[in-house]
């Protein structure tokens, strides 16, 4: 049977994955990094992944001014380092650093902006893996509200 690592309620609760750790697993950084931590994960089935929406992002300059939104394309990013984190939490140390590639996004929807000082959850599950190839379903909350889904294929390489 399987154990589940859960952080305690909501944001407030210290991290499975540190931001340290992060970025230990996946190349990002700031400005691009799009996950502050990850509050629960199963290796080889699902993680939940956190970002803290700032009005100090740099998008919001343009995108946009007076209205501040979080671009869709960086919820999909965010996403996909979410999913990149529970690649490497599964495949252990020797997959860290390595580059997570995109190679579909399908069935993307976005239902709600994501503003700043919002709490960005970012669940992904695990729907198969061949080999260096991975498929995620992935959903975006905030305040438990969807605001974003979608289902993306990555190929991580050395």
């Amino acid at each position: 049977m399987e154990s589940v690592v859960k952080a305690k309620p909501q944001d407030a609760a210290p991290p499975v994955v540190s931001i340290e750790r992060i970025m230990a697993m996946i190349p990002h950084r700031y400005p691009f990094l799009m996950i502050d931590k990850v509050i629960e994960m199963v290796p080889d089935h699902y993680a939940i992944g956190v970002k803290n929406v700032s009005i100090n992002e740099q998008y919001f300059i343009g995108h946009f001014p007076g209205k501040p939104v979080m671009p869709g394309v960086l919820i999909i990013e965010a996403m996909a380092q979410t999913s990149a984190v529970l690649v490497v939490e599964t495949l252990g140390k020797a997959a860290e650093g390595k580059l997570v590639y995109f190679m579909s996004i399908d069935e993307a929807r976005f239902r709600k902006p994501v503003v700043p000082g919002d709490s960005l959850h970012i669940r992904v599950e695990k729907q198969q893996s061949r080999k260096n190839v991975w498929k995620f379903s992935c959903v975006a909350t905030v305040d438990g509200a969807k605001v974003a889904d979608a289902v993306i294929c990555a190929m991580i390489l050395d």
